[in-house]
C-alpha cells in the first residue's frame, strides 16, 4: 500500500531543488514495484491503484497495491476488490495488522509513487466492471462540489453487489426505435422542435413548465423515445415511486417492453442490481427511477430528465448531501447530453438557468394554459361560513359550497399541510405553545382523546398545564389531516372520506364522489378528467414557514395539487384558503410559476442569496463550529453569517428551524449546537468546497476533534 497518489512537486529554485525532486520522482517511477515477500507479481501492470471504501476526508485519495499474478486477469479497472488497509510493514517485508476493506480498482499501472513494498490485493470480489471511467469522473466531480469524499459518493452511486444477479446474463440490446410523433408536445411553443432536436442527436437544454393534467408522463416518454431514436441513452429521475410508476406505464405503452428499466428500492436488492447491471452492460439504454438513479451508468447518455426538481426528495439525506438537479447538470455537461428540467412549477435555480441563457424555456402559450387549468378562487380563513355544516368542518363558506357542488360530479381533493390529528397544540387561554417538560418540544395529539405526545422525543404527557398562566385547557394551533377528515366526515355524512399521507400513501382513487384528504406530495391521481375540485387549506402554514423557500415551496405544492383538477371548462375549481394578496397566491391564481420564480430570483440577487451566490452551512457544537471557522481560508469577498443557535429537536443541523420547520420564536434551542452560513460570490463555489474540506481535514488531523456537518448549497436556509 502506498501513502497515496500524490506526486512530488517539481518546484523550481536557484539551488536546484526542483531538478533534484524531478530526478527523485523519475527514479521512483522507474523502480520496479516490490510486493511483500512471497507474493508473485503480475507480469504486466503489477500495480493496482485502489479507491478504498473508507469515507474519511483525510483518506480521500487512491492507494497502490501489488497485483498477484493469480489475480491479474480479473483485477481490471472498475472491479470490486478486498484490500488490507492500515497496519505496518514487518521485518520480513510483510504487511502486518490492518483490517480488510472493500474497494474499487481505478487503474492498473507499471509503476508506483511508493518506493516501499506494496501490500497485495487480498481478493477480487467480482470480475464485473461496475465503476466505469464516466461514473468515476462524475462521482469525483460530485464529491468535489459538495466538499465530500469519493467513497461516500460511490456508496450512493453503485448499489451493493448481489452475486446471483451478476451470474445471470443480460438481454441483448434492442435496435433504436423510430422517432416518435410530437403528440401532446404540440401544445408547447417549440415542443415539436425540441423532440426533433433530440431525435437528431443534438443536446438541447430546456426548462419545461408542464401544463396541468395527466399528459406529462406520456410527454416524458416521448422525449425518451426521441433520445433512443438517435441511438443514444436516456435517464429520467422522479421524486417518488408513484411518479415512477406513471412514467413506467407511459414508456411501456409507447415503446413496449425491453427498452427501459426501473431502478427503485421497491424492486428488492437482487432485482434492482440485476436491472442496474443491464444498464451498466449496455443491454438497456434507458433508465428511470428515484434519487439514486441519477448515477445510473447509461451508455452514451443523450438525455437527462429531472421531474419536479424542487421536491425535497431530490436532496439526498446522506453525506455529502448532493441534489439530483446539480448532479444531472454536472453529468450532462460531462457527457454532452440534453437536459429537460420539468414540472408544473419552477424553481429559482431553473429560472436562473433560463436567465443565464444556459437553457431555453419550454412552455405553452397563455391561451393554452387558460384552457387546461382549473378555475382558482381565494378565500381567507376568517371568512365565516353561513352553513352550520360548514362551521362544524371549520371551512369558509366558499370552500364548503364548492365542495358540496363538486361532490355531485366526482371526487374532491383536500390538501392539508400537516399530517396527524392535532400536530400542534396551544394553551386555550393565553395561546402559548404547549411544550414537553422533558425537552421543550411541541406536544401533539395523535388521535381524539389520546394522551399527548412530544413530537421530538416521544415522551407522553399525562398531566399538562400551561407554564405561563396555569390553564389546563388546550386548543389546536394546527389541525392535522386526521382531525380534518373527522370534521369533514361530519359535515358530509354520506360521502366516503379517504386519507393519503406518510403512513399510507394512495396512488389512485376511484372516480366516484368522495373526499380525498392528503398531505402535500401524497395526493393520489383521480381517473379520467381528474378531481372535480380541490380545497387547499391552511395556506398560512406554508407561507409563514421561516424559510427562504417558503413562497416557492407553497407555489409548488399548490400547483401540484391543482394540476390534478379538471379544466375550468369542465367545472374544475380550486379554492385556496390564504391571503389573496400574497405573491404565491397570485402566482397560483394566474397559473404563472415562471413569473413567480423570476421575481424570487430578483430578490435573491438583491440579498445575495442562493442561487445567485454559493453558500454552505456549518453545523455542530459551538466550539467545533468556531474551531472550523478559525481554520477556514476563504476566497476574497467571502463572508460568514452567524454562528446562531440551532432550533429544533433532532440535532441534525439541517437548518436553523429544525424539525418540520416548526421553530422560530416558539422553538426550543438545542443546547450548545450552532450553525453558521458561509457565502461566496458566483464562480467561487469550487474554492468554497475545497476550503471547507481542507479545514475539516486539518481539524481532524491536528486535534482529532468531532466532525462538523458541512452542507454545500443547503435547501433549508431559515
Amino acid at each position: 500500500m502506498s501513502g497515496g497518489s500524490a506526486r512530488f512537486g517539481g518546484v523550481s529554485s536557484a539551488d536546484g531543488t526542483g531538478e533534484q525532486l524531478a530526478f527523485i520522482r523519475e527514479t521512483v517511477r522507474r523502480a520496479k514495484p516490490r510486493a511483500a515477500r512471497g507474493v508473485v507479481l503480475a507480469e504486466r501492470q503489477p500495480v493496482a491503484r485502489v479507491l478504498v471504501d473508507k469515507g474519511v476526508l483525510s483518506l480521500d485519495q487512491y492507494f497502490d497495491y501489488a497485483v498477484p499474478e493469480s489475480m491479474s486477469e480479473d483485477a481490471r479497472p472498475g472491479v470490486r476488490v478486498r484490500v488490507r488497509f492500515g497496519g505496518r510493514v514487518g521485518a520480513h517485508g510483510r504487511r502486518e495488522g490492518g483490517a480488510l476493506h472493500d474497494g474499487f480498482v481505478v487503474e492498473r499501472r507499471d509503476d508506483s509513487d511508493y518506493a516501499g513494498p506494496l501490500a497485495p490485493l487480498a481478493r477480487v470480489l467480482s470480475p464485473e466492471q461496475v465503476l466505469g471511467p464516466e461514473l468515476l469522473r462524475l462521482c469525483r466531480a460530485v464529491a468535489d462540489r459538495y466538499a465530500g469524499t469519493l467513497a461516500d459518493v460511490l456508496q450512493l452511486a453503485v448499489p451493493p453487489r448481489h452475486a446471483g444477479a451478476e451470474g445471470e446474463p443480460s438481454p441483448r440490446p434492442l435496435p433504436p426505435p423510430p422517432a416518435p410523433a410530437a403528440g401532446s408536445w404540440e401544445r408547447y411553443v417549440h415542443g415539436a422542435e425540441f423532440l426533433a432536436s433530440l431525435a437528431g442527436g443534438h443536446p438541447p437544454r430546456a426548462v419545461w413548465t408542464a401544463l396541468p393534467g395527466p399528459e406529462w408522463p406520456a410527454e416524458i416518454a416521448r422525449a425518451v423515445a426521441a433520445a433512443l431514436a438517435s441511438g443514444r441513452g436516456a435517464l429520467v429521475v422522479l421524486p417518488d415511486g408513484r411518479a415512477v410508476a406513471r412514467v413506467d406505464a407511459a414508456l411501456h405503452e409507447l415503446l413496449g417492453a425491453g427498452r427501459h428499466v426501473v431502478l427503485a428500492a421497491e424492486a428488492g436488492p437482487q432485482e434492482r442490481y440485476r436491472r442496474w447491471l443491464s444498464v451498466s452492460r449496455g443491454s438497456v439504454h434507458a433508465a428511470i427511477g428515484t434519487r439514486a438513479a441519477v448515477f445510473a451508468p447509461v451508455r452514451d447518455l443523450g438525455l437527462v430528465v429531472v421531474w419536479s426538481d424542487g421536491d425535497g426528495s431530490h436532496s439526498d439525506p446522506n453525506a455529502p448531501y448532493p441534489h439530483v438537479r446539480e448532479v444531472a447538470l454536472l453529468r450532462a455537461a460531462e457527457e454532452g447530453a440534453a437536459v429537460l428540467l420539468g414540472g408544473v412549477s419552477m424553481t429559482v435555480e431553473a429560472a436562473q438557468l433560463l436567465r443565464s441563457g444556459w437553457a431555453r424555456p419550454l412552455a405553452a402559450a397563455r391561451e393554452t394554459v387558460r384552457l387546461t387549468a382549473p378555475r382558482v378562487r381565494t378565500v381567507t380563513e376568517y371568512d365565516q361560513a353561513r352553513d352550520g355544516a360548514a362551521q362544524a368542518a371549520r371551512l369558509p363558506s366558499v370552500a364548503w359550497e364548492t365542495a358540496h357542488e363538486a361532490l355531485t360530479r366526482g371526487p374532491v381533493l383536500v390538501q392539508v399541510p400537516r399530517r396527524g390529528y392535532a400536530p400542534r397544540l396551544a394553551c386555550g387561554r393565553c395561546r402559548e405553545t404547549a411544550r414537553c417538560r422533558a425537552c421543550g418540544g411541541p406536544l401533539e395529539s395523535p388521535a381524539a382523546g389520546a394522551v399527548l405526545v412530544c413530537s421530538w422525543c416521544g415522551t407522553e404527557e399525562h398531566d399538562w398545564h400551561c407554564a405561563e398562566c396555569g390553564s389546563f385547557r388546550l386548543r389546536a394551533a394546527v389541525v392535522g389531516v386526521r382531525r380534518t377528515a373527522e370534521e369533514l366526515g361530519k359535515a358530509f355524512p354520506r360521502i366516503p372520506v379517504r386519507t393519503s399521507g406518510r403512513d399510507a400513501v394512495l396512488a389512485t382513487v376511484p372516480g366516484a364522489p368522495a373526499l380525498v384528504l392528503a398531505t402535500p406530495g401524497a395526493e393520489p391521481v383521480a381517473p379520467g378528467p381528474g378531481y372535480a375540485a380541490a380545497l387547499l387549506l391552511d395556506g398560512w402554514a406554508l407561507l409563514n414557514r421561516p424559510d427562504l423557500r417558503a413562497g416557492e415551496e407553497a407555489v409548488r405544492r399548490w400547483l401540484t395539487a391543482a394540476a390534478l383538477v379538471r379544466p375550468a371548462a369542465e367545472g374544475g375549481t380550486v379554492v385556496v384558503v390564504a391571503e389573496a394578496a400574497a405573491r404565491a397566491v397570485q402566482a397560483l391564481v394566474r397559473w404563472d410559476p415562471a413569473g413567480h420564480a423570476g421575481t424570487e430570483l430578483d430578490e435573491r440577487e438583491e440579498l445575495r442569496f442562493p442561487p445567485v451566490s454559493r453558500m454552505a452551512s456549518v453545523t455542530g457544537s459551538a466550539r467545533a463550529v468556531a474551531d472550523l471557522l478559525g481554520l477556514l481560508r476563504l476566497p476574497a469577498g467571502a463572508d460568514v453569517l452567524g454562528p446562531v443557535p440551532v432550533f429544533g429537536g433532532n440535532g441534525s443541523g439541517g437548518g436553523v428551524w429544525g424539525v418540520g420547520g416548526s421553530g422560530g420564536a416558539g422553538g426550543a434551542r438545542e443546547e450548545g449546537v450552532e450553525r453558521a452560513l458561509v457565502r461566496v460570490a458566483p464562480g467561487q463555489g469550487a474554492a468554497l468546497a475545497a476550503a471547507l474540506k481542507a479545514a475539516q481535514i486539518a481539524r481532524l488531523a491536528l486535534r482529532g476533534a468531532e466532525t462538523v456537518r458541512i452542507r454545500v448549497d443547503p435547501t433549508d436556509i431559515g
